[in-house]
């Protein structure tokens, strides 16, 4: 298992194409750090996840406001299934096909996000769409932090 992380950055876009958030992995980190930036350089996400752990899990730290956990959910046989365990005791349900960019977010029973590789042609470039009302910032966020754990934990492909 890789145990130093080299870091990439990345920007997140929106639909005209505007830089709006830049992911800032941090260089030669023993962990794997990522920082959720706004498009002036103001960090709004802490995202870290240990090396060692039982389950996959990452936190996500929030600057002023309130952090979660990205779980692995290891009781659903079926398929992989996230669940985003916010402090102040709201979840919100990550399903669908992680590996293939094609999955919802969940809170009880309304869908309130959605990410498809199906909007665009590009290799390597997926959307998310988030229902106006909802934590743009952290569902944003954990879309990031699901990528580098569904995937490959060096890269995260956005």
């Amino acid at each position: 298992e890789k145990m130093i992380s080299i870091g990439d950055d990345f920007w997140i876009e929106n639909e005209q194409g505007q830089r709006m958030f830049k992911v800032n992995g941090k260089l030669l980190r023993v962990r794997d750090t990522l920082i959720f930036e706004d498009a002036n350089g103001q960090e709004l996400v802490h995202i870290q996840s240990r090396i060692v752990d039982i389950r996959d899990r990452v936190k996500l730290e929030r600057k002023g406001g309130v952090s979660a956990v990205l779980i692995k959910d290891l009781i659903n046989v079926i398929r992989d299934d996230f669940i985003l365990k916010f402090d102040d005791g709201q979840e919100i349900h990550l399903t669908g096909n992680f590996l293939d960019h094609e999955y919802s977010f969940q809170k009880g029973r309304d869908k309130i996000g959605e990410a498809s590789k199906k909007w665009f042609r590009i290799a390597d470039v997926y959307g998310v769409q988030i229902e106006p009302g909802s934590d743009d910032i952290m569902l944003l966020a954990a879309t990031v932090a699901m990528d580098q754990m569904s995937h490959d934990k060096g890269a995260v492909d956005v």
